[in-house]
């Protein structure tokens, strides 16, 4: 299975060839048939490991974030602008799953990449697009559960919000193919974690604009006690006697 991963990377799903996949683990070609009917059946294989793997670290997620907000309630606006304890042990949670996430995407980027650029006229094409809208979904709906309690912007697209991040999850994938050392990962979840804070705070938590101090109604002084407008000085000039 790694040295099918390793060819459909290079030459996509329908480049790559039974026979160069079984040279590289010192197969002969008749072996692979005891195994898989075909090399579609076998990235099949590969991407339900994926897959499993992907659906075991969100339903870890999901039942974490679930616990927290049984045990501590979900957060309202006051636990954003003061970084409550409850606030600061989800932004940990959310983050040590992130970086999770991430590691796992770091493991299958080949298989990724084949999904985005190799699986054109296959049957699995448009898998990568039916797997990020199931995680679209999920985000939205834990994005929307922080929106009713006041807690993240509620003018603001859940379903938009979502798509960003994964979206952003399969661009760092792409970038991953291409990368020869392994990038500091605690650095990426922190940065998507801090884009996820300071970019969906409600609106009342901005700080409002200044503007020049205003004499309140009650200390303006009555129409009685204005002082006129001062008229403007003119020059006297004497009128000549005839």
């Amino acid at each position: 299975m790694n040295a099918a991963r390793a060819e459909f990377a290079r030459k996509g799903l329908r480049g790559a060839r039974i026979e160069d996949i079984t040279a590289a683990c010192g197969l002969s070609k008749g072996a692979f048939y005891l195994h898989f009917p075909s090399k579609e059946a076998l990235f099949g294989e590969v991407l339900a490991r994926f897959e499993a793997h992907l659906n075991e670290v969100n339903g870890r997620r999901m039942a974490a974030v679930e616990r927290h907000f049984l045990g501590q309630g979900v957060m309202g606006s006051r636990d954003r602008l003061e970084h409550s304890e409850r606030y600061r042990r989800f932004v940990e949670l959310e983050t040590a799953f992130d970086l999770e996430s991430l590691e796992l995407m770091w493991s299958y980027r080949d298989v990724v990449s084949v999904l985005v650029s190799g699986s054109q006229g296959t049957p699995f094409e448009s898998l990568l697009w039916r797997m990020t809208e199931a995680q679209v979904e999920r985000v939205a709906g834990d994005f929307r559960r922080m929106q009713e309690a006041g807690a993240a912007d509620q003018e603001m697209d859940a379903k938009l919000f979502a798509s960003v991040i994964v979206g952003a999850y399969v661009l760092l994938s792409q970038r991953m193919v291409h990368l020869t050392e392994k990038p500091d990962m605690s650095a990426w979840a922190y940065t998507l974690q801090r884009l996820c804070e300071g970019g969906t705070l409600p609106r009342f938590d901005a700080p409002a604009p200044v503007s020049e101090p205003v004499v309140s109604r009650a200390k303006r002084p009555t129409t009685s006690q204005r002082r006129p407008p001062a008229r403007a000085k003119t020059r006297h000039t004497p009128r000549k006697s005839p």
